[in-house]
């Protein structure tokens, strides 16, 4: 019967753990990618952000894809900024919640 209070207590560690991985997905449309090393420019530039969890990058749609942590939100002022000052137009984004 020992065994029953542990099951449980796993149970509700593993679903909060699941609730904090929740966060935002940023869909950045960005003009002036062409090669891997504007991909790497940008990319290193959005990781140092604080509460950015990981970037990915689609050189041949010109999307940045942007997602932060739990509670990690980015405006778009910030990413607007964040991506001129990596050298680059940002055209358009979309957001949404991660599951």
């Amino acid at each position: 019967m020992k065994i029953v209070p542990l099951v449980m207590a796993s149970v509700v560690l593993l679903w909060s753990g699941l609730a904090l991985a929740a966060g935002t997905q940023y869909d950045l449309r960005v003009d002036g990618l062409s090669c891997p090393f504007c991909a790497y420019g940008i990319e290193k530039k959005l990781k140092k952000t604080a509460g950015v969890k990981s970037v990915d990058v689609d050189l041949e749609r010109g999307v940045v894809t942007v997602k932060t942590g739990e509670g990690g939100t980015l405006s778009e002022p910030q990413l607007k900024r964040l991506v001129k000052e990596a050298g680059f137009t940002l055209k358009s984004l979309s957001e949404k919640p991660l599951p």
